[in-house]
């Protein structure tokens, strides 16, 4: 089974329900103290450490003296802008005290729909990491009207594990797990430890959302971890109200955890590969001599570009004889690329204007 401990990269969901005080609109600030030094443990453990932060909505919405009952769009999103400059700042201060600084990350559904924006999205957060910091990623519910009305962010958790390979999400939660009924209607129900595959009747059972606060019900939850195992990671569903809820789940408190179905890292590799190539980069000897050593691609060993490929679709890396290499996304359009081809990275502001990354396609978005 998986293990807390051993994840090297976590992405951890936090429900409204747990942050902010359902009767009073107040952020549970002790509460969040003590999420902070869980944080801080792990990270000195060096994992890696995500949070996947609900609260905007439900903060704004106290500080506007909105009542707990459903809101109109322009409520909600007025809400979201009121509280997530409140969600920030408490993140802050609560990881401060730590040594450990914290980043707002504000995404939608198009920023992993859309190759490009996913491309962005995927560097942004592992240069975050490359500097230690903890990014606080929620819905921008200011704007993405869609998931103000249907999202959740189980699901964001979900996908934000698959972005960044993650090998474990943690979604804190008002339920201690997944049961085979709705415990709180059926006294014979009883919690599955371990769910290996998820199967019809358990997507049967499950509810919806409970809470006031809350958007996502156990519904979202399964959706969530379809996602994140597909991808390889484990998932776990357990009660965060606790003080210190990382340390309780580590210490056996009662959770539902979801098997991977396979490494992060080759579930990557197998969905770059099965994309549709849409151009193609022939390289020269000593392009495909350090790839072969797990080295990026780099502008200056490509010696043609074919195709009409944007940024973030797949092409084939073929050595200069013709022979396919791999498989991998670009990061440049195929007219940046002929462009940019044969020269230095230093070289590349110079060339297209402005500056850009410095491989052409990065060995993490490549398969040979």
């Amino acid at each position: 089974m998986a293990s807390l401990s051993k994840a090297k990269r976590l992405v951890i969901k936090i429900g409204s329900a747990l942050l902010v005080d359902r009767d009073t609109g107040d952020l549970r600030s002790g509460w969040l103290k003590a999420l902070a030094e869980d944080v801080a443990k792990a990270k000195g453990m060096g994992q890696d450490v995500i949070l996947v932060s609900s609260g905007s909505i439900a903060l704004g919405r106290g500080a506007l003296n909105l009542p707990n009952t459903p809101l109109a769009l322009e409520q909600s999103q007025a809400a979201a802008a009121v509280g997530q400059i409140r969600l920030a700042r408490a993140y802050e201060e609560a990881l401060a005290p730590h040594g450990i600084s914290a980043a707002q990350v504000l995404v939608t559904l198009e920023d992993s729909q859309d190759r490009r924006r996913y491309l962005n999205s995927r560097a942004t957060l592992e240069q975050l990491l490359h500097f230690g910091v903890v990014p606080i990623v929620n819905e921008n519910d200011t704007v993405a009207t869609d998931e103000i009305r249907y999202g959740d962010n189980d699901r964001l958790a979900a996908q934000v594990a698959v972005t960044v390979g993650a090998d474990l999400v943690v979604l804190l939660s008002d339920v201690d797990g997944l049961y085979s009924a709705n415990p709180h209607e059926d006294p014979t129900a009883t919690r599955y430890d371990t769910v290996n595959k998820i199967t019809p009747a358990m997507e049967a059972a499950a509810g919806d959302a409970g809470s006031g606060l809350s958007k996502g019900g156990m519904k979202t939850k399964l959706l969530a971890a379809r996602t994140a195992t597909a991808s390889g990671a484990s998932l776990v569903i357990t009660h965060g109200a606790a003080m210190n809820p990382l340390s309780a789940l580590e210490n056996g408190a009662n959770a539902t955890w979801f098997t991977a179905q396979d490494d992060p890292k080759a579930a990557r590799k197998r969905w770059i590969a099965a994309m549709k190539p849409q151009g193609t980069l022939t390289l020269d000897a000593g392009a495909a001599k350090a790839l072969g050593q797990g080295k990026s691609l780099l502008p200056a060993g490509v010696t043609a570009v074919q195709g009409a490929f944007g940024r973030g679709d797949p092409v084939v890396i073929n050595d200069a004889d013709g022979a396919t290499l791999g498989h991998g996304l670009a990061r440049y359009s195929a007219q940046e690329a002929q462009q940019i081809m044969g020269r230095k990275s230093s070289e590349i502001e110079a060339v297209l204007g402005y500056p850009g990354r410095a491989a052409l396609v990065h060995r993490d978005d490549m398969v040979l």
